[in-house]
């Protein structure tokens, strides 16, 4: 089953990742890789070089970032292939405390049957 986990660390920053943290993600990366379980994986640069798009009733509008509300601020995803929500689960923890704060949203891709849970 596809999985993607999708990563809100709760706050922006402009600052890289340090040596020990780039290591870290790395090997747990590297592991992910090894097993299987990683199909992709990317970060997301800060919100100020983005921009919402929206539609109500047909009119557009776009709005710039940064955006203020940085707790829903989507700052990477996975896209992972793993037997169930548990194994999602359990990679998305040992990610989590490589990173050390924030949360993961874990959703099922559609390709797979939601019986299957």
């Amino acid at each position: 089953m596809r999985f993607m986990a999708i990563y809100k660390p709760g706050f922006e920053t402009d600052a890289p990742p340090t040596e020990k943290e780039m290591a870290d993600m790395g090997a747990l990366i590297g592991e992910m890789m090894q097993k299987g379980v990683l199909i992709t994986t990317d970060g997301l640069q800060h919100s100020k070089k983005g921009a919402r798009v929206s539609v109500k009733n047909g009119t557009f509008t776009v709005t710039d970032g940064p955006f203020t509300e940085t707790k829903e601020l989507v700052a990477g995803f996975a896209i992972i292939e793993v037997p169930s929500k548990a194994g999602a689960i359990e990679w998305t923890k040992r990610f989590l405390s490589v990173v050390g704060h924030g949360e993961s949203e874990i959703r099922l891709m559609s390709d797979a049957p939601a019986a299957a849970l």
